[in-house]
């Protein structure tokens, strides 16, 4: 089997621990994940399969959108309800101005990485330092936040619906809000309901996934990306891509699917002057 299964991720789970999950219900070695959700989050959670884990890094890429519980008046060390509290203030914000902040922090911005994250530091990760009391200076990211939605507004708690890029920190962007609004805050929960083109409407249980088969709720890598436009390579083409040489296609600039005659993925590729130079080899791939 190749490409990809949408999964749910459920409560109190790794991604880790879903793909090892995977492994057992589909007997194969190789099965990955496109991008960590922690423990404390479910949803979405694309799980790559066979010649579907080259595609990993392309859909870690991609936009994500969450949907997250901000509790006001609580600041943690963990920036979720999970960690210790730090500080309680009183929340006496009115809903109009939780609207507006929450409103200025949509397009590119400046995020500080929590130190509860997997974030490398002189070859040491943020949260083992964490664990052991100690906090570091990190550098500033920069991410993008797309849209954020207030859906309720029922104090201490606010509901925001968030679409951004990848990199983004839930957490962090829910202590932030706190902050600019005086109240303090920390994430309660924690939905992704998409990420690398994947709903959560379409997303399986590994319960549901076990007792079907991988085949069932298998989504080709052609249909994965098929957000790029084919071109058809004939058998000579074939071969030049089994070799990693460029192919010469009369098509515009960009990005494309290039597909044997069966239909099968081959490769993305990055058109330049009628040059398809390759960006990802999907050779032996699946419709």
């Amino acid at each position: 089997m190749n490409g990809i299964i949408n999964v749910y991720k459920p409560l109190g789970i790794s991604s880790h621990g879903v793909v090892s999950r995977v492994r057992h219900i589909l007997n194969m070695k190789r099965v990955g994940h496109t991008g960590t959700l922690d423990p404390m989050a479910e949803g979405v959670l694309p799980i790559c399969v066979g010649q579907g884990t080259k595609a990993s890094d392309m859909l870690t890429d991609s936009d994500k959108q969450y949907r997250a519980v901000l509790r006001l008046g609580v600041t943690t060390d963990s920036q979720d309800m999970q960690g210790a509290i730090i500080e309680e203030r009183e929340v006496n914000c009115t809903e109009d101005q939780i609207r507006a902040v929450v409103g200025g922090f949509i397009g590119e911005i400046s995020q500080i990485p929590p130190m509860y994250s997997a974030i490398k530091v002189d070859g040491k990760k943020l949260y083992e330092l964490a664990r052991k009391g100690i906090e570091i200076e990190r550098s500033p990211r920069q991410i993008t936040i797309k849209n954020i939605v207030v859906e309720e507004v029922n104090l201490p708690f606010v509901t925001l619906l968030v679409d951004c890029s990848k990199g983004t920190y839930i957490r962090t962007l829910c202590h932030d809000i706190g902050e600019r609004l005086g109240t303090g805050g920390a994430m309660d929960s924690l939905v992704r309901t998409k990420a690398g083109g994947f709903s959560i409407e379409d997303a399986i249980s590994l319960e549901q996934l076990e007792a079907d088969g991988g085949e069932k709720h298998l989504v080709g890598l052609n249909q994965v990306f098929g957000i790029y436009p084919a071109v058809i390579a004939d058998e000579k083409a074939q071969a030049r891509v089994l070799n990693g040489q460029t192919l010469k296609f009369d098509v515009p600039q960009g990005t494309y699917r290039v597909i044997n005659k069966d239909g099968t993925l081959l490769c993305i590729s990055d058109a330049n002057d009628g040059v398809l130079k390759m960006k990802k080899s999907f050779y032996g791939g699946s419709k």
